[in-house]
């Protein structure tokens, strides 16, 4: 690979926000491990790692401390090419034994996981109630006849019962699909049709912005179109239940002999809790995870017990320096990836895991803030999505909450614009609390570039490759780029790599592999500064070419959003006569300001004395709301499906309908 792999320091490197003292250093836990591997710096050890993969995972799984069944006599095994590749060979691992049974025997008192409801219910359990629990469950799901391989759908908001079934379900070496619990029917009824899952746990229902939401309602219906659910189990969530002769307006829906309750299927005297965990090869499957993609039906990515939760652990502990007594809190859900990285990440390192069911402003636009404080939070997750919502309230909801306890501010979901990155710097940090960006996908089960608590910070950008992954930015060819955009790319394998997609072999290859073979093409545009520092630029699918000049999406959005009237924005490509494509860009305004054609002229001049004359907008449109999934990424694809009349596609993943015809009652008229 040509250039450095990190930032260059031996120079002064402008821009610079943020650089680790002398006493970040000497504890850091990266720092350790390049002295571990007998390397001078970061990038010697980077170099390591992506010319001997498996020097470098060895190395990692022994820094982690993994507790194997059975040590593997050997890392990886590429025969089959790096698509196929199998990891740990002749080893046993249950990853979910492994997050459970090592901080009972050695901390049965310690806090394993927090709990809050959106009303402000809270529930705690230790490292040895949490074990109970899940060896409870696991016993209950075999008595019900969930057998290794079998498929079981996983329905619920961030409960501490969602832990326990994820966990239960991966000891007894079933599969599990987590599936985000504001879907609509037919979302849920597609994932669970797609890899048969023979039972579904749910919820009677959960609160979000202090509505009551009821998700047996909506399982039920997806049930009906998913024949391959033979049970449900229900967690008693609002405590509603049904007397099945109830008379009330509104009874929970149920379907005798099918339907059970989670806590009534567990306090079944018949049930043995399951306190030995059987030997599994690393290569077993534990989890498919769908993810949608700008077109055909949603994609399942096939994670095993020692690819996701090793990689999970490996970024967490390197890239954040997250570790015992530690406690993360990242804002998600379980249906998109960095539930389950979060729940087996924290648990695999020995930190608390803070979990969260309803929204952060609720009920004060303080609300998050408040969550840090109490629970003493030291790794925080966020998006800049999130941020931006929350900047809308300004810094008063900051104020009174004591956030020392914050060491790494974690992000990912999208490209950062600078304003919300500065905003979170110098108002949730304090200007001493790194921003660790982080960007990988589902596919590769977390980080494919990522910052580090060793490496000084450029605003909005990474440091470098997730430490270990052998990333790249590439041109067609293959071929190496610096100081120009390319596609991210990484050239090695690595455990987290999704083992292909549910009976889909096909489409696995033709999504990742067949671009440039043997390179995992991931479908960003990145671009490596003459620092060393790298940026994401948006998905390669969004990518724009006016006039011959390609551009990704993030650069026009940050243009416009340097405009003070403008909160956030989302910029896409629509056919023109001449150029061949033209920028339509679609603003969020700031509270209490006015939309009108001066504010949009003034916004285009903004993005012009940014990008240029060449790049000037065909059309500055300003709504309430931009499409976004419920993860909070910006769905570009969708509002340029609206602006034009055509087709969205897959819209399972939208968080708001109305966004969407926001933009089609001001797109042009079509003949």
């Amino acid at each position: 690979m040509a250039g450095p792999q990190w930032p260059i320091f031996g120079r002064d490197v402008e821009g610079v926000a943020w650089r680790p003292s002398p006493e970040t250093v000497a504890r850091s836990r990266l720092a350790a491990l390049v002295r571990t591997a007998g390397e001078q710096d970061l990038t010697g050890l980077q170099r390591h790692a992506e010319r001997d993969p498996a020097w470098f995972w060895g190395l990692a799984a022994d820094d982690l401390a993994l507790p194997w069944q059975r040590r593997p006599r050997q890392v990886m095994d590429a025969s089959d090419g790096p698509e196929w590749t199998r990891w740990w060979i002749g080893g046993a691992f249950d990853y979910a034994a492994a997050c459970v049974d090592p901080r009972a025997a050695s901390a049965p008192d310690g806090p394993a996981v927090v709990w809050e409801g959106e009303e402000g219910a809270e529930r705690r359990l230790t490292n040895l109630e949490l074990k109970a629990a899940v060896d409870r469950a696991a016993g209950m799901l075999a008595a019900h006849g969930v057998k290794p391989g079998d498929r079981v759908g996983i329905f619920l908001p961030m409960l501490a019962e969602t832990v326990v079934a994820v966990l239960a379900v991966g000891r007894l070496g079933a599969i599990y699909t987590p599936i985000f619990s504001g879907y609509a029917a037919p979302a849920v009824a597609a994932r669970l049709r797609d890899c048969e899952a023979s039972v579904l746990i749910t919820a009677d229902g959960f609160l979000r912005r202090g509505q009551t939401i009821p998700l047996k309602q909506t399982a039920d219906a997806a049930v009906a179109e998913a024949p391959s659910i033979r049970e449900v189990l229900v967690v008693r969530r609002l405590g509603t239940r049904t007397d099945r002769s109830a008379t009330t307006a509104d009874p929970l829906p149920w379907t005798p002999g099918r339907d059970t309750w989670w806590d009534e299927a567990l306090a079944d005297p018949a049930v043995r809790p399951l306190d030995t965990a059987p030997e599994l090869d690393p290569e077993t499957p534990y989890m498919i995870i769908y993810t949608s993609g700008t077109t055909g039906r949603p994609k399942g990515a096939v994670h095993v017990h020692g690819g996701f939760p090793l990689k999970g652990a490996q970024d967490l502990a390197h890239d954040f320096e997250l570790g015992r007594g530690d406690v993360l809190f990242w804002f998600t859900d379980l249906g998109w990836m960095m539930g389950p990285w979060a729940i087996s990440g924290a648990l695999l390192l020995g930190a608390t895991l803070v979990l969260y069911e309803g929204v952060p402003d609720r009920p004060g636009p303080d609300r998050l803030w408040s969550i840090v404080e109490r629970h003493r939070v030291t790794h925080l997750g966020l998006s800049p999505t999130l941020v931006r919502s929350l900047m809308a309230h300004g810094t008063e909801p900051l104020e009174g909450h004591d956030l020392s306890s914050l060491r790494v501010i974690g992000s990912t979901g999208e490209p950062w614009n600078p304003e919300p990155w500065w905003w979170t710097f110098r108002n949730v940090g304090g200007g001493r609390v790194p921003i660790v960006n982080y960007s990988g996908g589902t596919e590769v089960s977390g980080g494919i570039l990522g910052g580090n608590l060793i490496t000084p910070l450029k605003p909005c950008s990474f440091a470098g490759p997730s430490v270990g992954t052998a990333a790249d930015v590439i041109g067609p060819d293959g071929s190496s780029l610096r100081g120009a955009v390319g596609e991210l790319a990484i050239r090695a394998p690595l455990p987290g790599l999704t083992r292909g997609f549910w009976q889909d072999r096909e489409r696995y290859l033709d999504a990742y592999w067949r671009r440039v073979p043997g390179i995992w093409v991931h479908g960003d545009w990145a671009l490596v500064d003459e620092d060393g520092y790298w940026y994401i630029q948006g998905r390669s699918d969004d990518t724009l070419k006016v006039a011959g000049k390609r551009v990704g999406p993030a650069e026009v959005e940050s243009a416009a959003v340097a405009h003070p009237a403008v909160l956030e924005a989302a910029a896409v490509g629509v056919p023109h006569e001449v150029k061949g494509e033209a920028i339509v860009v679609f603003c969020v305004l700031r509270p209490g300001t006015r939309d009108d054609p001066d504010l949009r002229a003034d916004i285009g001049r903004t993005i012009v004395s940014h990008m240029g004359k060449a790049l000037a907008p065909e059309a500055v449109v300003c709504v309430t709301s931009l499409p976004k999934t419920r993860s909070g990424k910006v769905m570009r694809r969708v509002a340029r499906a609206a602006w034009l009349g055509a087709d969205p596609g897959d819209l399972s993943s939208l968080e708001d309908p109305l966004a969407v015809e926001a933009i089609r009652v001001q797109a042009p008229a079509r003949p």
